[in-house]
């Protein structure tokens, strides 16, 4: 999914993503005719998940699109470079349903398939339901693994991340986003996986511009020291990194 503070591994589920964008396309679901369609592409000089990062602290290339509804129900995929694990890229599949109450209380319900297609030896894909809510500068909510085949390993069935997260406009058409999160792995502490649960911290200053879309700047920190499961190189040391992202 787009690669920002928020962003926020079962055999048949990516096809029946597939199926579902087939029958939006031929119009077989009455919803399409309401579907906004959009595209994103970004640059990110490292592509860090839940602050983690996904390419070894090397820079990222990363693309996606958006089929949204004026009933709320959106679906989409996004695309990026990894490097960990054998895997070369991932590509994430998602639908959900997001609205606003006429008093401010906004909602998100899905789902996410990650995959990575060309890992090697191992087969991690994964997936997620999540749940979000916000109101006013204030989100929260939780992803919670319903299916992966890492059996008996890190992102595993039953892994839970709850954040937290707070957005402020800033002079100059600025934006401040702050959050917390915390990894609640199934398989923390198992013999053959040893400490694996950790907190996450991230700040990011952006500013939107009209033709040339978003520049971010991030900072981020995962309290994981180096003989923890995941190790280095997401060790303790706070990890910087800038983006571009442009939505069309």
């Amino acid at each position: 999914m787009k690669t920002t503070l928020s962003r926020l591994r079962a055999p048949g589920s990516a096809l029946t993503t597939s199926m579902l964008v087939g029958a939006l396309l031929l119009g077989s679901v009455p919803i399409v005719s309401q579907a906004e369609v959009s595209f994103n592409v970004g640059v990110a000089s490292n592509y860090l998940f839940r602050g983690v990062t996904q390419t070894d602290d090397k820079a990222a290339i990363q693309g996606g699109i958006d089929f949204e509804a004026d009933s709320g129900f959106y679906l989409g995929t996004w695309a990026s470079n990894v490097d960990f694990d054998g895997a070369g890229y991932e590509l994430d599949l998602y639908l959900g349903f997001a609205s606003e109450l006429d008093n401010g209380l906004g909602f998100d319900v899905g789902y996410v398939y990650y995959a990575y297609p060309d890992a090697n030896p191992d087969d991690i894909d994964f997936g997620e339901v999540y749940a979000t809510i916000s109101y006013g500068s204030f989100s929260g909510g939780l992803a919670y693994t319903i299916h992966s085949d890492n059996d008996d390993d890190l992102f595993d069935t039953g892994d839970v991340y709850f954040h937290l997260g707070l957005e402020f406009d800033l002079p100059a058409d600025l934006g401040l986003g702050l959050m917390a999160g915390y990894y609640d792995f199934k398989n923390d502490g198992k013999l053959g996986v040893g400490d694996a649960n950790y907190w996450h911290l991230g700040a990011s200053l952006s500013r939107a511009f009209d033709v040339v879309g978003e520049i971010s700047f991030n900072v981020e920190y995962a309290d994981i020291s180096s003989s923890d499961a995941l190790g280095s190189p997401n060790s303790k040391d706070p990890k910087v990194w800038v983006g571009w992202t442009l939505d069309f």
